[in-house]
């Protein structure tokens, strides 16, 4: 059987000192040991620096500059990252549990897969324990993107030498830039894939594809442009299909209420 990888967990962040420390202490708290902790700050004005320097020493990499946003943060921190495997969490999620980690590097080296993703679930940005959202994914299939499916963005890990071949995060996307990402990966590169069905993490409403109905709409424009700019065909009507899957999402979460 291969070693276990090194997984790179990369964590990007501006401004969130309300949330920053729980997505710290949720990587650093992992069971698995074989971690390497990546923060791109974009030169935080609000106190997380603050909390970043509390945690220097058991953060392998930390950097502290401007950047031209998300995308460009997740692309230095890629660049920066040195494991077998790169994983995001973002500032304002943190994982279901300690053991998440060694889940996923455990399938990485029993399956040789280059990616691996679970599920995840949404809660209220002032209470993580209420459940707002459930995202159940499934195993990919080929043109499984056709049908409004895409693996939660979060959940995925992807080997390091995927990465270098397919490309870097391309920034003409605003707000969709990880679902062309995907889209690239699987669709176009067709990588092999594992689905873990078990929550990875929790994640705060509140991100910038859903913040506004423009932004809704300019996400999902930029999502039929992501097929189109890699020479897939594709009716507009994909456009409508990942709306129609978050309020499915979204229905069997609150039908209990």
């Amino acid at each position: 059987m291969p070693e276990a990888p090194r997984i790179t967990i990369l964590t990007v962040v501006r401004n969130r000192v309300h949330t920053i420390r729980q997505a710290l202490d949720s990587v650093l708290g992992q069971s698995y040991p074989n971690i390497e902790y990546v923060v791109v700050d974009g030169q935080s004005t609000d106190g997380t620096l603050k909390i970043l320097e509390e945690y220097r020493s058991r953060i392998q990499v930390l950097v502290s500059e401007r950047d031209h946003g998300l995308y460009d943060a997740i692309n230095k921190g890629n660049t920066l990252a040195t494991g077998d495997v790169v994983g995001l969490l973002h500032s304002d999620d943190f994982y279901e549990n300690r053991d998440v980690v060694s889940r996923v590097a455990e399938t990485f080296q029993k399956t040789g897969v280059d990616a691996v993703y679970g599920d995840l679930l949404y809660v209220r940005a002032d209470n993580p324990a209420t459940i707002v959202r459930r995202w159940i994914s499934a195993p990919y299939r080929p043109r499984a993107f056709y049908s409004g499916w895409h693996p939660p963005h979060t959940t995925l890990f992807v080997r390091k030498a995927a990465i270098a071949h397919w490309g870097a995060y391309d920034l003409q996307y605003r707000i969709a830039a990880d679902y062309e990402f995907m889209l690239r990966l699987f669709e176009v590169g067709k990588i092999t894939s594992a689905y873990l069905p078990e929550t990875f993490l929790r994640m705060r409403l509140g991100g910038e594809s859903n913040r506004s109905l423009m932004n809704i709409l300019r996400a999902n424009w930029e999502c039929y442009r992501a097929f189109l700019n890699n020479d897939l065909r594709v009716s507009p009507l994909i456009m409508l299909r990942k709306p129609l899957s978050k309020s499915i999402q979204w229905y069997k979460a609150n039908r209990k209420r």
